[in-house]
């Protein structure tokens, strides 16, 4: 497939540069990664502190690299993995399209609607000035919300489908917050890989 031929959804909202690609990988090709990524990773749970009380994360992650560099954030710090074959893959197929070069992809793994990512921004000092996130959906849809930090009337709700992709860029992440809540409906495991430079 040419770079002409995969298009992106400009989302019509100030302060941001934010790309939506519903249909990045085949439903096949996104399959075979989610049950690939399942099995071969070594997911954990950490603590996060919030108000000055600890509790579980309300998911799982994974950190991997093509270098040693850590990543901090909510009080947790994690030290990379080196890239598996199929994160590999998965970055060279971003990276066809974007020409950045991803160093760090955070897997988180959302188990069922109780797990969440509550308000947040990448907006970390090593991830620099104006954060490049490559945020990649296998498995379970789940909405995704945007909220503008200064202006409260300026929100947006979209599904994170299947083998979506969302590029997150500019000044998205100092303008922004996001979030994935929790949701009371039936919902399968969602893995979400996160490409970044660090």
């Amino acid at each position: 497939m040419s770079k002409n031929e995969k298009k992106g959804q400009h989302l019509a909202l100030p302060d941001c540069d934010i790309i939506y690609y519903p249909h990045f990988l085949e439903e096949q090709v996104a399959d075979s990664y989610f049950k690939l990524l399942r099995s071969e990773t070594p997911w954990q749970q950490d603590d996060i502190k919030v108000f000055g009380k600890v509790y579980p994360q309300p998911r799982l992650t994974a950190l991997y690299a093509n270098n040693s560099k850590p990543y901090s954030y909510s009080n947790i710090t994690m030290k990379p993995q080196r890239f598996t074959k199929s994160l590999l893959e998965l970055k060279s197929k971003i990276e066809y399209y974007h020409s950045y070069n991803f160093t760090t992809c955070l897997l988180n793994l959302y188990r069922d609607g109780k797990d969440s990512n509550g308000w947040h921004a990448d907006d970390e000092k090593e991830l620099g000035r104006h954060p490049i996130i490559a945020s990649l959906s296998l498995g379970a849809e789940r909405m995704f919300h945007l909220k503008h930090n200064i202006k409260p009337h300026l929100k947006h709700k979209m599904a994170l489908e299947h083998g979506s992709l969302l590029l997150m860029q500019g000044e998205t992440q100092h303008m922004w917050k996001h979030q994935i809540p929790k949701t009371a409906k039936q919902v399968g495991e969602r893995i979400n890989l996160t490409f970044r430079i660090i």
